[in-house]
């Protein structure tokens, strides 16, 4: 349908490995980006769920810095693949489709089992 350039295909691969390492090492982290001291929240009505955080230390400043290169990697591949100069040589009404078809260009393919 789409014959994407390989430059394209993989600033769109690498976005995904970015963002999925980005979420990966984001669930590593303090619940808090600074110190802050832990709460406990009231009992729900009708619930005896009762929400409750610990004290956090925050992050370190390396955690700190990992974050900001993963988000400005984000934001440079985002930049590449958003602005490439393959979206310009699709028609105005197929540009949206175009990229939709793009971000699941890497997914792997269903495999069929005979029965």
């Amino acid at each position: 349908m789409y014959d994407f350039p390989q430059d394209l295909r993989d600033a769109q691969l690498a976005l995904h490995q970015t963002r999925a390492a980005y979420e990966q090492y984001a669930r590593t982290l303090p619940w808090s980006a600074v110190p802050m001291p832990g709460w406990e929240g009231d009992e729900q009505l009708h619930s005896g769920y009762r929400s409750a955080k610990p004290d956090s230390p925050g992050c370190t400043d390396e955690q700190h810095r990992e974050v900001a290169r993963l988000r400005a990697e984000l934001l440079e591949l985002s930049t590449v693949v958003a602005t490439h100069p393959f979206w310009a040589t699709l028609e105005r009404e197929t540009v949206v489709r175009g990229r939709m078809v793009l971000q699941h260009s890497h997914d792997a393919p269903a495999v069929v089992e005979a029965a």
